[in-house]
């Protein structure tokens, strides 16, 4: 029987610093192997310990896909959590620091976040309903500030909150797919862009109008071929 603890939600999560040694190795594993081809041989070697002695911590493979994504579920959650308690700010200031940080947080966590999205779905249906339930607690959060920002007339008011919401999360989201750390553009730099390229979508007409009377940028002092790849980061 595997030594668990339970959160207020129901989500069974381990409780001891040996058992996140367990969850450290099985990232680690999970992320070069697949979480499909990995084995729990394959994290008791990377742990140095018997196979048997990872099943004390245990039942299945699975718990320790599901305490990992739990973990991610805790790390995004505690920024909704500050953001919203923030004191002061309007719907668009508070999106803004909302993505900023989810982005900071990704980019910080590139190897649990890719877990994440390449094997949630791997999950058995009560957990993986457990995770999609807290997940939606963002996915309300961002709709309700994009609803209040069009009521304001702070957002385009011809977009629905919905998709936008959607395009969103997709600025935050697939930053682990093309992040690298140690890259050229530092990982603030990455969040300040993605943050304002969110902004202007959801400003809609009014972002037009004001790019459209922003004075040209310095001409460049040297032609260089398009990128056809997204930029390195650190």
């Amino acid at each position: 029987m595997a030594t668990i603890d339970v959160s207020s939600d129901g989500a069974e999560r381990p409780r001891r610093r040996r058992e996140q040694d367990v969850l450290n190795a099985a990232a680690k594993v999970f992320s070069e192997r697949g979480y499909s081809d990995a084995s729990v041989q394959e994290v008791a070697d990377e742990l140095g310990i018997l196979k048997g002695s990872l099943y004390h911590y245990i039942d299945t493979k699975e718990d320790l896909l599901f305490w990992l994504l739990d973990e991610v579920h805790e790390g995004v959650g505690a920024v909704l959590a500050e953001v919203e308690a923030t004191e002061g700010l309007g719907p668009l200031e508070r999106l803004a620091m909302y993505v900023r940080r989810q982005i900071l947080y990704n980019l910080d966590n590139i190897q649990r976040v890719s877990i994440y999205y390449h094997d949630m779905d791997r999950l058995s249906k009560d957990r993986l309903a457990i995770l999609r339930e807290r997940r939606k607690e963002h996915e309300r959060f961002v709709a309700a500030q994009l609803r209040e920002a069009q009521k304001a007339g702070l957002a385009d008011a011809s977009l629905d909150p919905l998709i936008m919401t959607n395009c969103t999360f997709a600025a935050i989201i697939w930053t682990y797919r093309w992040y690298k750390p140690h890259g050229a553009v530092s990982r603030e730099r990455i969040a300040d862009m993605c943050t304002e390229f969110v902004l202007k979508g959801v400003q809609g007409g009014a972002g037009s109008r004001e790019l459209a009377a922003a004075p040209p940028a310095p001409a460049a002092r040297k032609a260089r071929a398009p990128r056809t790849t997204a930029p390195r980061a650190r």
